[in-house]
């Protein structure tokens, strides 16, 4: 089957960190057998407009064409304009394709669903929208609500990547978990002295994005400092996968304290390291492991018990690769 795959969240050369996960399903789809390309929808806008958003880095300049990771990738621009969604809706929906898909796959919906369901159309075959959370979160709450639910309603079938995203008679298949094998360990158990020890806490994202939270992260690690420990705190920015994976190694504990996430998938990466989460009550994570409320002192007393004690906990089976693709293998024969 001949794969199109359109994303507003895509690597690009200047910032390969950037949706990974989108990466990761291109992959999957082409190992089932399927001939897979890339549109990546991106907004014009200034280099100096990037630092606004630290998931922009190097979309002012990414070339229209590219490869990466094996797949031909294509950028399609658009302009945006966050008052006037008339304008995004209609920018986004104008395109021309040379390739003939037999399906169309949109990561993310605004505004690159506009671009999918315009291809879907032109070619009069199915589209798939797949959520992973700010279409949900954030856009349906505010003056997108109308068009991001019409667009949601409209495709053929409408993924979510947890239960907590649940809308609109969608199905739920997970991102799944991606680690190359040199990385996977069982879960670490701290070899210390208890509060006379340094730990090394992972902050698994860009602090310069509200909704991680590193403010609390902080403040836990000020707790910690005054029972004794010594708290070295990393953070995660725009690093190649593999360093990413290098550090939870390296780490003591992934400590998660967004206000907003869909899984989130590096919780499940980082046990796939070895390396042991304490993590609040966001996205699916209490459907598989203890959370905590956010609260810096509780946050502190659960990364505590997990370096005297250890942590036993076992990924949910719904984000093994073999149950992923059995998933997408099952909603590609219904198309």
């Amino acid at each position: 089957m001949r794969i199109l795959l359109v994303s507003r969240l895509f690597p690009i050369p200047d910032n390969v960190a950037r949706g990974t996960f989108v990466c990761d399903h291109a992959e999957l789809l082409e190992s089932l057998g399927h001939e897979v390309r890339i549109l990546n929808v991106l907004p014009r806008m200034l280099r100096m407009n990037e630092a606004r958003r630290s998931t922009m880095e190097g979309v002012a300049k990414a070339p229209k064409k590219f490869e990466h990771g094996g797949f031909d990738v294509q950028i399609k621009r658009h302009w945006e304009f966050p008052e006037f969604t008339a304008i995004t809706a209609f920018s986004a929906s104008r395109i021309k394709m040379d390739w003939d898909p037999e399906v169309v796959i949109c990561h993310t919906i605004w505004p690159a669903a506009y671009t999918a369901r315009a291809i879907a159309k032109a070619n009069r075959i199915p589209w798939v929208a797949v959520v992973h959370g700010h279409d949900f979160d954030i856009a349906l709450n505010d003056h997108r609500a109308n068009r991001v639910e019409n667009l949601a309603r409209s495709a053929d079938h409408l993924v979510v990547v947890s239960n907590t995203l649940s809308r609109f008679d969608s199905i739920t298949i997970p991102c799944h978990v991606n680690v190359d094998e040199e990385w996977q360990r069982p879960l670490k158990r701290f070899k210390g002295l208890f509060r006379k020890s340094k730990i090394d806490i992972l902050f698994p994202g860009d602090p310069r994005r509200p909704e991680k939270n590193h403010l609390l992260a902080l403040r836990v690690g000020e707790e910690l400092e005054t029972r004794g420990w010594k708290v070295g705190i990393t953070s995660l920015k725009k690093q190649p996968r593999s360093m990413v994976w290098d550090r939870m190694l390296a780490a003591d504990v992934c400590l998660i304290t967004s206000t907003r996430e869909s899984g989130p998938l590096v919780a499940k990466e980082a046990i796939t390291c070895g390396c042991p989460v304490v993590a609040v009550d966001v996205g699916d994570m209490s459907e598989w492991m203890d959370v905590h409320p956010y609260d810096s002192d509780l946050l502190a007393d659960a990364i505590e018990d997990v370096l005297e004690n250890g942590q036993n906990v076992t990924l949910p089976q719904n984000c093994h690769t073999d149950e992923v693709k059995s998933r997408w293998s099952s909603l590609l024969e219904s198309l």
